[in-house]
């Protein structure tokens, strides 16, 4: 290892703090659709993911390339720089975690990086062609091409496995569910772990450590990968909870479609270099096993709220980024201001979290179950209940007659005596 200078330290420090939450934020991605369906238990499962994440860090430095070389102009930022977009990839990593919406976490350190470039040297350290076609356009289309891919393949599961024997059927496919979910982990790894490496190539290039266009060193991303893997292990429960319960009810058969479709995508993306988000992929797959089930629902409520989260998460961590590397380049003392706040801040989310506490024993509850219910029972059936009769002995039904016993007895004599309640329809 060649030698580095104090300032490099923190940035690498840094960018394996950011792995590990990217780790345990994107658990959710492989293992959520396991867990809600019985497939695994959620300890079990989450070990089994850290381990593939692993192993995929090694498989391929594509995506790790497109981080260091073609996002923004490697000859052109100082180290500052990397801390900035770290600092603003890492808190909303965290902030997302502290509710629950699975956001990218790839998207995160691209706004950051971008936003922080931008700060330091202006648009020109942005490759624009890069952030559209590498990013944006894949951004877009991974969870339309994963949504469309569960969609049929759903519908093919469930006519393939017409007319057979449930219980062997959703057995069979809780098996498939752990191979698919398997391929999911060495694919987040195989993709995740690289932005990672590419950002610590990126902050050695600028530190003059490296020349421009090296590859990611040995020890970068054994690192990488060991840093993803420990944070998949932790678990990000709160998003596992979003992505199994939160936006549909998922069958082992639509788990099966879903872990598939994503992994199908995920793995193509990193072939190819693209630096897609598996948390698009992934809720993509999820939401379309769930229209693809007949009868079944996704809660639009909950998916609204994770595409707002997703328009946010450049924009939001490169404003971070940006105010970040204005402090860091004010000296050494701005640095250390820097990691500071993130110290701070990163310890603050945490004490917030514990006030809530969601982990492998109650992250197959669903936490709003009537607002749940009543968005998968449909505007028509909820209004038809509000009409209808409560049954004979209900609370309601009690109540109900109590009030009408209050009510005196009219006197047909008397003609100025109220008319008697009409019977409830």
């Amino acid at each position: 290892m060649e030698h580095i200078t104090l300032l490099l330290a923190i940035v690498v420090v840094t960018a394996l703090v950011f792995d590990f939450t990217n780790g345990f934020h994107d658990t959710a991605n492989a293992m959520a659709t396991t867990i809600s369906t019985g497939a695994l238990k959620p300890k079990t499962a989450v070990a089994m993911s850290a381990v593939l994440n692993l192993v995929g860090a090694f498989l391929s430095v594509e995506v790790a390339k497109t981080i260091s070389k073609g996002l923004v102009d490697e000859t052109g930022i100082q180290p500052e720089v990397i801390l900035a977009a770290l600092v603003g990839a890492i808190l909303w990593n965290l902030v997302t975690w502290l509710v629950g919406l699975p956001s990218s976490s790839s998207h995160a350190l691209m706004g950051g990086l971008i936003g922080a470039t931008v700060a330091s040297i202006g648009f020109s350290g942005v490759n624009g062609e890069s952030v559209v076609t590498k990013v944006l356009i894949p951004a877009v289309a991974a969870p339309i091409v994963a949504g469309i891919a569960a969609t049929i393949a759903t519908r093919l599961t469930y006519r393939i496995g017409k007319g057979t024997n449930d219980k062997a059927t959703e057995k069979g496919y809780r098996a498939g569910q752990i191979a698919s979910a398997g391929l999911v982990s060495l694919a987040h790894g195989t993709n995740d772990a690289q932005k990672t490496m590419g950002i610590i190539t990126l902050a050695l290039v600028a530190g003059g450590v490296l020349a421009p266009g090296s590859n990611p060193p040995v020890w970068v991303i054994v690192s990488a990968g060991a840093a993803i893997a420990l944070g998949t292990f932790l678990g990000g429960w709160r998003i596992i909870r979003t992505m199994g319960k939160g936006l549909t009810d998922l069958q082992p058969q639509q788990g099966f479609a879903a872990q598939t479709s994503a992994a199908t995508v995920i793995l193509a993306s990193s072939h190819l270099g693209f630096s897609l988000s598996t948390t698009h992929a992934v809720s993509g797959s999820v939401m379309g096993a769930g229209l693809g089930r007949k009868g079944g629902v996704v809660r639009w409520s909950t998916a609204t709220r994770m595409f707002v989260a997703w328009g946010l998460t450049l924009p939001a961590a490169g404003l971070v980024g940006a105010g970040a590397e204005y402090v860091a380049r004010q000296g050494q003392w701005g640095v250390y201001v820097v990691a500071a706040f993130l110290v701070a801040s990163c310890a603050a989310i945490w004490l917030v979290s514990r006030r809530q506490v969601v982990d492998h024993t109650n992250v197959n509850d669903v936490e709003d179950a009537p607002a749940a219910e009543a968005e998968s029972a449909g505007v028509v059936t909820t209004a038809i209940a509000a009409v209808t009769p409560p049954p004979a002995g209900s609370v309601a039904a009690v109540a109900d007659e109590d009030l009408k016993a209050t009510i005196p007895a009219p006197n047909p004599a008397d003609p100025a005596a109220p008319a008697a309640p009409a019977a409830a329809v």
